[in-house]
């Protein structure tokens, strides 16, 4: 299925830019990348919001979601704060990702560097009915480490 999301530059002249693009044909998310003029160094434990030079429009209904790239977690130790990160379909401002380095040396993030990846997903709305009790389960109320892995 292919959903239509209209897509707007915001980078500053002087930022890297790419529209974001699939890396491979079966690709679940979309790489984003550092829409920025020079390196950006990110100290250990240091978290930095970095411009992706982009503002998009995603239909009623779809939610962003912003998500590490496994290659910069494993190799560089930088991810998403708040991953995944939630671009909500009424937003118009520009993408940003929130990354934070959790190795013990310094990171320094290029211009154009692919720093996250987006995908767009469907959003199922809730509506509560409030109980006085809920049904019974084998696991109850047990959790954190709960079944003892």
């Amino acid at each position: 299925m292919i959903v239509r999301v209209p897509i707007r530059r915001v980078a500053g002249p002087g930022a890297a830019f790419a529209l974001p693009s699939y890396a491979t044909d079966d690709a679940a998310g979309v790489d984003l990348v550092a829409a920025i003029g020079a390196p950006l160094v990110v100290q250990p434990l240091a978290r930095v919001r970095v411009p992706t030079g982009i503002a998009i429009a995603l239909p009623r209904g779809y939610e962003g979601q912003v998500r590490p790239r496994s290659g910069l977690a494993w190799r560089l130790g930088l991810t998403v704060l708040n991953a995944p990160g939630t671009i909500d379909a009424d937003y118009r401002g520009e993408v940003q990702v929130i990354l934070v380095n959790v190795s013990e040396r310094a990171v320094a993030i290029e211009p154009g560097d692919r720093i996250a990846q987006l995908v767009v997903a469907p959003v199922t709305r809730v509506a509560w009915d409030q109980r006085a009790e809920l049904d019974e389960t084998a696991r109850g109320d047990g959790g954190f480490g709960h079944t003892g892995q």
